[in-house]
């Protein structure tokens, strides 16, 4: 099929959603479908339309639906559509999930999150990461520190200097050094890291690294916090187990949907003692360590990008049958 595929985030951009189109745009294309991806959609004709975000990518979904009531539409629903847009934009949201022949979900609980008409219109897919490269490798130089990343663009949804206010609560002979990896999203959020920096002797900020600097940043890390308010599933997950680093974690649905109810690594969202007393004891408990490390280790298979693949073309099939009528 041609597939024209929509991303708010230019061709420039490291953000998820970009990541995102551009690897499903390779999975596609192997497996022998045609794919554009595109920031802005003007009608163009194609035989299915896949959109990431269906708050942000309304109007576009809007114009696909009208001009082509028989084609079939995909939505991709990222976290600010469960979690903020359904209930701050209402209308737009829920046209764009109701206009859809089939609705994306990153994680596991997604059907817990949407309204109950739109469960059956969804497919789980885990987004995948590669294993390390061969030329990733660790420093040479042993490091004083016990080293811990953050990784992502720095806004509020992403709680992204909860991990360094949680390092000024440490002890004073704690070696934990919080490294974070990310472009801010405004002015303000520029501020409050450079603040950060300034005043708080644990925490370093890295700005905004290429794909390769932020694998050696992970490869050299003990350990990964996702501190996040909210998540639609976060690919950095996928590549944190793929790569056998244990993960810290906001308790909300959107992580746990991805390393599951049983994981050992979180805390509540928000709670910086209660996040301090998870790093302290990562950083002691030897013991803990390695089980959270045992843990992401077997749950590295479900992020292979041949699962992610199946899940693409499941939702594409899934849509094409359902846009004909024969999948209702």
């Amino acid at each position: 099929m041609y597939i024209i595929m929509i991303t708010p985030a230019g061709p420039e951009s490291k953000a998820g959603n970009r990541a995102t189109a551009e690897r499903w745009q390779t999975l596609l294309e192997q497996a022998g479908h045609k794919v554009s991806v595109v920031t802005e959609y003007l009608g163009e004709p194609c035989d299915l339309f896949l959109a990431l975000h269906a708050w942000r990518s309304r109007e576009a979904i809007r114009l696909f639906r009208e001009a082509n009531p028989g084609k079939p539409l995909v939505v991709a629903l990222t976290g600010t559509d469960i979690y903020l847009h359904q209930y701050t934009y209402p209308e737009e949201t829920l046209w764009s999930m109701n206009a859809a022949d089939v609705l994306i979900g990153l994680h596991e609980s997604v059907g817990d999150d949407i309204p109950e008409p739109f469960v059956n219109k969804l497919v789980t897919l885990f987004q995948s990461a590669g294993l390390p490269a061969a030329d990733t490798k660790k420093s040479a130089s042993v490091s004083p520190f016990f080293d811990v990343c953050v990784i992502g663009h720095l806004r509020d949804e992403k709680d992204s200097l909860r991990a360094a206010k949680a390092a000024r609560l440490l002890r004073k002979d704690s070696c934990i050094r919080v490294s974070c990896a990310g472009k801010p999203l405004d002015v303000h959020w520029a501020e409050l890291t450079e603040q950060e920096v300034r005043e708080n002797p644990r925490f370093r900020w890295l700005g905004e690294l290429s794909k390769k600097d932020t694998a050696r940043l992970m490869t050299n890390s003990q350990m990964l916090v996702l501190s996040s308010l909210m998540e639609g599933g976060a690919n950095v997950i996928s590549e944190a187990c793929r790569s056998g680093l244990p993960v810290i974690a906001s308790d909300i649905p959107g992580n746990k949907g991805l390393l599951g109810k049983d994981y050992a690594g979180y805390y509540p969202r928000g709670d910086t003692r209660a996040l301090a007393d998870v790093l302290e004891r990562a950083e002691t408990d030897a013991g803990f360590l390695e089980h959270l490390r045992e843990q992401v280790g077997q749950l590295a298979s479900q992020f292979t990008p041949e699962k992610e693949q199946e899940s693409l073309e499941q939702a594409l099939s899934l849509a094409v049958k359902r846009s004909s009528g024969n999948g209702l």
